[in-house]
């Protein structure tokens, strides 16, 4: 089975894309849901984030990610002692569940959606990269809206990824995000068609 992966800036829409793709017979799995489930239970990578990070990062002896990210988007000494934890795990997982899938053949694709895909280095396990491009403006807004949070710690984020730009020269396919899901939907399903046709080459 073709391995695909998303990447794309903060709040491009790419789990969106990954929910289109997912309804569209591909198996999906996001990096984003793994750090959350190896986080969420007493696991030795939790064990050794709250190590590294402190007890403070704790509300009712379970992790709150909201309180990782208020440390770690301003020290980037402490964020890159994470990353050295969390990408490994999550890298060990994306593999497990490929060899768990790979002679589906219900599915269509295996996708991956992994926002630091570039900056980890695993895009070479992969047959093809989607980027989902959004305005920087638009992205913004929608990271206000659905955080409640505001443009410094959007910035900070941003800060800690390579440019959409670069992340767009470098992928596959682009699929554009600026409109509304009508609009998105029509872009996944001509990005669908054009990778069937790459992979038949």
């Amino acid at each position: 089975m073709r391995k695909i992966a998303i990447t794309g800036g903060l709040s491009s829409g790419k789990s969106t894309v990954g929910l289109l793709l997912k309804d569209s017979g591909a198996y999906v799995v996001s990096a984003d849901t793994i750090v959350h489930q190896l986080l969420s239970s007493d696991t030795d990578i939790s064990r050794q984030v709250v190590k590294l990070l402190g007890q403070g990062i704790c509300t009712n002896d379970r992790i709150d990610r909201k309180k990782i990210a208020n440390i770690v988007f301003f020290d980037p000494v402490k964020l890159k002692a994470l990353d050295t934890i969390l990408h490994p795990a999550v890298k060990k997982e994306i593999a497990k569940q490929y060899e768990q899938v790979k002679n589906d053949s219900s599915y269509i694709f295996f996708v991956a959606e992994i926002p630091l895909l570039y900056e980890t280095g695993m895009e070479k396990l992969f047959d093809a990269v989607i980027a989902v491009s959004t305005d920087p403006s638009v992205a913004l807004s929608r990271y206000m809206q659905t955080t409640g949070l505001g443009r410094k710690d959007f910035e900070a984020r941003m800060n800690y990824q390579q440019k959409p730009l670069e992340k767009e020269k470098k992928a596959d396919f682009i699929i554009v995000n600026n409109g509304d899901l009508t609009n998105l939907k029509k872009n996944v399903v001509s990005t669908l068609q054009q990778l069937k046709e790459y992979f038949s080459e």
